[in-house]
């Protein structure tokens, strides 16, 4: 929205800072038929009304469409009024959200402001388990709708004991796990977060809370192992066999693993900026950022499973992350999207490759298996390459590290025949701007794998299938 002004950006999506304040409330009995109750069933179809005459930047240029348009927001405003004392821990949201929506009806539907509401809306300071809330805002949905369209949503929080535990060490104040209750269309996608910076706004606030599907993510994750490990013979642990079975278990590990990997974005010794905030870089810079976080969350997990006097629970869930990590992004990160600059398919590659070519994955009379005894020490070890990479990154100049970052993949995946980075970039290019490193970056620089390009054929229909999957499912 270019006619909106910038104050500020802080983070990125998946990138929370820690809050300066900790806010708690008492968990509330809540009815569990919130799904099920006629406002939210109108609510839900008023926004779906509203979605089918909004443009790309929400608004409602078709001035014909403005008279149903203000009969659905009004069907809005009197639902989330009626539903309202279902979440008194969010009225001073609700109520903003009213005034928001009324505003937009009023002022004949331009591009939606709803910063008022936004700021009202403060999850993190709510970290209670099963505590509920009303979500509803003019919003693209990252992995779904690219379009900022009215979209509605009823979640609830997903905080065990443990993961509170966890979190006085692994502090990550602005971290809220949720699962879905219903959605409307932007979230029948593969969408899994819920992000502020997504909402139709006039500026760009400070962000206080980032949202994460947990469920959504363990669903899928359960439907994808299981096909995997059937296609490729794999004879899982007998504790990973079980731990399939239990949504509510995967849920709780996606949680813990969610919970380190985000506030990873932010420690460590960090290139300048290693999110490509406002930047143009090489895809892999991503795609090692990502997998650096995922590798601290294992590497954390190890230490925790190992600590006698860590919780029992976090110490189960610590072994479960570590299966997590490696099952998700061999299996469905390696495979899941286009090949155009892919960053995540990218890093489940080199955790493959990496795995194989230190023989403690093996491919061998068409069946895999791990020699799981091995598996952490060489997972570890990836994940202090990377971090060796960033370390050395602060002596060193943007272009070189880029450079290195290139041939630290390049060490463990092969790139692609025509790469003009694999055979050398001219010494015009070297010597140019960082735009024409990026150029010649190809948009398949580490194409598939043997193994990849055949499971990725087996697997296909089954990722998916798993769009728009909750737990339910």
């Amino acid at each position: 929205m270019s006619n909106y002004s910038v104050e500020a950006l802080v983070g990125e999506p998946e990138v929370l800072e820690d809050a300066p304040v900790r806010g708690r409330a008492p968990a509330k009995a809540q009815s569990p038929e919130l799904a099920t109750h006629p406002a939210w069933l109108r609510l839900k179809a008023a926004a779906t009304g509203l979605q089918s005459v909004q443009v790309q930047d929400g608004s409602i240029p078709e001035t014909g469409a403005h008279p149903a348009a203000r009969a659905e927001v009004d069907t809005v405003v009197d639902a989330i009024r009626e539903l309202a004392p279902h979440f008194p821990h969010d009225a001073a949201y609700l109520q903003a959200l009213v005034t928001d929506f009324k505003r937009w009806s009023v002022a004949g539907f331009g591009i939606p402001d709803f910063y008022d509401s936004l700021l009202a809306f403060q999850p993190q300071q709510y970290r209670v388990d099963g505590i509920r809330h009303l979500v509803v805002f003019p919003m693209y949905t990252q992995n779904g709708s690219s379009n900022r369209l009215v979209e509605a949503v009823l979640i609830e929080v997903i905080w065990p004991e443990f993961i509170a535990e966890l979190e006085e060490t692994y502090t990550n104040e602005l971290f809220v796990p949720i699962r879905f209750l219903d959605f409307t269309a932007g979230y029948d996608t593969n969408s899994a977060v819920l992000f502020p910076e997504t909402v139709a706004m006039r500026q760009v606030p400070t962000f206080t809370w980032g949202a994460i599907f947990a469920d959504r993510e363990a669903a899928r994750f359960r439907r994808v192992v299981r096909a995997a490990a059937d296609i490729t013979r794999l004879d899982l642990p007998t504790d990973a066999a079980t731990f399939l079975k239990d949504q509510h278990v995967i849920e709780k590990t996606f949680v813990m693993w969610d919970l380190i990997h985000d506030r990873t974005h932010m420690r460590g010794d960090l290139p300048f900026d290693p999110f490509m905030i406002k930047q143009r870089m090489p895809y892999f810079l991503y795609s090692l950022e990502e997998l650096r976080c995922d590798l601290t969350a294992f590497r954390e997990s190890v230490k925790i499973e190992r600590d006698l006097s860590a919780s029992p629970e976090a110490r189960r869930h610590a072994k479960l992350v570590q299966y997590a990590v490696i099952f998700d992004r061999i299996f469905r990160f390696a495979i899941t999207g286009s090949r155009v600059r892919n960053y995540d398919g990218l890093g489940g590659q080199l955790l493959f490759a990496w795995l194989h070519q230190h023989h403690v994955l093996h491919w061998t009379d068409t069946r895999l298996s791990f020699d799981w005894e091995a598996v952490p020490e060489v997972v570890v070890a990836l994940a202090t390459r990377i971090d060796d990479l960033y370390w050395r990154s602060i002596d060193r100049p943007k272009k070189a590290h880029w450079l290195a970052a290139y041939e630290l993949v390049r060490e463990t995946l092969t790139p692609n025949p025509a790469s003009v980075w694999a055979r050398g970039l001219s010494d015009e290019v070297l010597a140019g701007a960082p735009k024409g490193y990026t150029d010649l970056v190809m948009d398949d620089e580490f194409p598939l794998s043997m193994f990849f390009e055949a499971l990725d054929k087996k697997m296909k229909s089954v990722i998916q299938s798993t769009v728009g999957i909750t737990a339910s499912a």
